[in-house]
């Protein structure tokens, strides 16, 4: 009951208070509360586990795709000497490889070579045979310059010999062969090289033989003085070597697998996502990204090596690092152009408002070049009929003439999206249906 100044209102007169139309509204607001309280309770929205799978799998394949890269970058510069030699081979010319080396070799000849106790011993002769002693003496003095001079002569000539293309070929050759004796020791036959104590080293015997035969042949003959002298450079420690041939081992299975697993695994992603351009758009980002990270730890590795060595052999250390990775980062490059153009293709084809919008401004202009129903006679009614095995077609060729090339660019991957989207916008004017005409007497 309602009450009003404190007198008690009957429900009856409560109603007739109200007129039809409320009394048609009170009665609608209590059906739809009964009906709300009678409602049962939507159920819980349930996890989809097809779209947690798909993430993770494109998650593994966009981490695995620099590691994939690497192992097959690591397994051709390990297993393969041709390459080997090929990649390093430009150590010999690079002028801060080259000071470094002139350096190492013009200290290891006069290690053998004093050249002012010999200048001394020969002004002894001298005084022997009767060279007056006032001369004796200013020839002693002058013997520290002589030394002095010859280093410089030394260095210079050995310069020469390192810079030449005799040197190079004596490089080449000497790379060769230690990557073959290496390989075979990774592969499990020790004896093909020798180790001393803990370390792997590089013999620089055959640059000393060659810095020999310049400098005798300039008329330092002293240097024929110099014995057969087996110098080495530390390459790498050897302690670690049956861990380094188990690694070997497997290097080559992983490098054959492995891409091939991370292919897999951004597939499967993509089809178990209900909008798949989007995923492809993801992980094509995702590849990018990853490869970007790949990058900036070549950046910070070549930093701990150059801070790793002396001041003096920084920047020997620091230009062979960039030679060494410089096909590595060649490859990430070219992939990591790769992936950005399939996710803006992926992005292109997509359900996106832009998208959309792009293409629907593509088929606006493409209508506005035809200039009639006969612009493209027999030839565009025969591409109309086929227009998806034409798409089909020049995808296919894009991806063949890619797979086929020997070391594709990022510039090659472009120029190749280039053309493959001339010959689409081709095939799409080509395979347009031609405008209705009016019929007479209707408007336009």
């Amino acid at each position: 009951m309602s009450q009003v100044q404190g007198r008690e209102i009957p429900p009856d007169e409560v109603r007739a208070a109200l007129t039809t139309d409320e009394r048609a509204e009170l009665a609608r607001l209590r059906e739809e509360n009964s009906a709300l309280r009678t409602r049962p309770r939507p159920p819980r929205r349930r996890i989809r586990w097809r779209s947690v799978i798909a993430v993770v799998l494109l998650v593994l394949g966009c981490a695995l795709a620099p590691v994939a890269l690497v192992a097959v970058w690591t397994e051709q510069e390990v297993s393969d000497t041709d390459q080997f030699v090929e990649t390093v081979g430009p150590l010999a010319a690079d002028p801060a490889v080259q000071e470094a080396l002139t350096n190492r070799i013009t200290t290891t000849v006069f290690e053998h070579v004093d050249v002012q106790a010999l200048a001394n011993e020969a002004i002894d002769a001298l005084a022997v045979q009767g060279l007056p002693p006032l001369l004796v003496q200013r020839l002693h003095a002058l013997t520290p310059t002589i030394a002095a001079a010859t280093t410089s002569f030394v260095r210079e000539k050995v310069g020469e010999v390192v810079a030449s293309p005799r040197f190079e070929a004596a490089w080449d050759q000497a790379v060769r062969v230690a990557h073959q004796q290496a390989v075979t020791v990774l592969s499990g036959d020790s004896r093909a090289i020798a180790v001393q104590g803990d370390t792997v080293y590089l013999d620089l015997a055959p640059f000393i033989d060659a810095a020999k035969e310049r400098l005798s042949a300039e008329g330092l003959t002293a240097v024929d003085m110099v014995p057969e002298v087996h110098p080495t450079i530390a390459l790498a420690p050897a302690d670690q070597l049956v861990r380094a041939q188990t690694a070997y081992s497997a290097l080559g299975s992983l490098a054959s697998v492995l891409p091939w697993i991370t292919l897999l695994l951004l597939a499967v992603g993509v089809y178990l996502v209900r909008v798949r351009m989007r995923a492809v758009v993801a992980a094509g980002l995702g590849v990018a990204l990853a490869l970007v990270v790949l990058a900036a730890g070549l950046l910070v590795a070549r930093g701990l090596l150059v801070g790793a060595v002396p001041p003096a052999g920084a920047p020997a250390a620091a230009s062979g690092f960039d030679i060494v990775v410089g096909s590595l980062r060649t490859a990430g490059r070219s992939l990591l152009v790769l992936a950005l153009v399939v996710a803006l293709c992926a992005f292109l084809a997509g359900p996106a408002a832009t998208a959309v919008g792009v293409r629907r401004w593509a088929a606006g202009l493409l209508n506005r070049i035809r200039v009639g129903p006969s612009s493209t006679g027999a030839i565009g009614t025969w591409a109309h009929a086929h227009v998806r095995g034409l798409r089909i077609g020049a995808v296919a060729l894009a991806a063949l003439v890619f797979v086929f090339l020997d070391q594709p660019t990022g510039v090659t991957i472009l120029i190749i999206a280039a053309v493959l989207l001339g010959v689409l916008g081709v095939i799409e004017f080509l395979g347009r249906p031609a405008p209705v005409a009016s019929a007479p007497g209707t408007g336009s």
